[in-house]
């Protein structure tokens, strides 16, 4: 039977080049976000040209009851997911001192809560199946952390702690869980760079440049395939960066 995998923040960047690079290994793909839901028609109508089947379901993941709807949508369509990729996520710069409460809340919420939900409500089909697969992406800054970016440092830093005890508890199950600290990659959060900025950042990077959104997401496929063993881990995918 063909697998299924759901992917959230799917409307761009890495989040579309991974729904993508699924469809093209002909699995069914679930696809989510928050806010952009003319581009996630857009990314679903290109899934669905490579003959594979698609479900965008927008909406906020990181709120436990829209993600329990979407979770019952995908049960209508494909029973359960063998894959859940979290992807969601926003940034947020500036001092900590000059951030309220509601903007920490919505960082937390999108970035490591939605983790939560969707892996709680992921994990009981996974089981009964016997295999399953999670694979959240990070960053390099919840590793090492980064100024004027606190909040978004601590619910990676959150995730990556999650996915390590996370794996502890379900690689009984033959499940894994694994996270991918990205480093810079090519995406619109990054838009912000000025031409001065980017050169600066890549003469950092021992690789030379931004990784693409398509290394990020072959990396991301590779993970899934075939791999029974490696769990637990917060692997760098950052050009030797950090």
């Amino acid at each position: 039977m063909k697998k299924t995998v759901f992917i959230t923040g799917a409307s761009r960047g890495i989040g579309r080049a991974t729904a993508l690079k699924f469809a093209k290994g002909n699995y069914n793909v679930v696809i989510n976000c928050l806010k952009n839901r003319k581009m996630l028609d857009e990314v679903r109508r290109e899934i669905e040209s490579y003959g594979t089947s698609c479900l965008a379901l927008p909406g906020n993941v990181g709120d436990y009851k829209q993600a329990e709807e979407i979770f019952r949508e995908i049960k209508r369509s494909f029973t359960g997911i063998d894959l859940l990729i979290n992807n969601a996520g926003i940034s947020h710069i500036g001092l900590l001192g000059d951030m309220d409460i509601i903007r920490w809340n919505e960082v937390i919420e999108a970035n490591l809560t939605s983790v939560f939900n969707c892996s709680k409500l992921a994990i009981p089909y996974m089981i009964q199946q016997g295999e399953g697969k999670i694979i959240n992406i990070s960053s390099v800054w919840g590793i090492v952390g980064a100024s004027c970016e606190v909040a978004y440092s601590a619910s990676k830093g959150g995730m990556n702690a999650f996915t390590k005890a996370l794996a502890k508890e379900l690689a009984p199950s033959n499940i894994q869980v694994n996270a991918v600290a990205c480093g810079i990659v090519d995406t619109d959060m990054n838009q912000q760079l000025t031409t001065e900025e980017r050169i600066e950042l890549m003469n950092k990077i021992p690789a030379g440049h931004f990784a693409s959104v398509q290394e990020s997401a072959d990396f991301i496929y590779m993970l899934t395939a075939n791999n029974h063993y490696l769990t637990g881990q917060v692997i760098q995918f950052d050009g030797g960066w950090i």
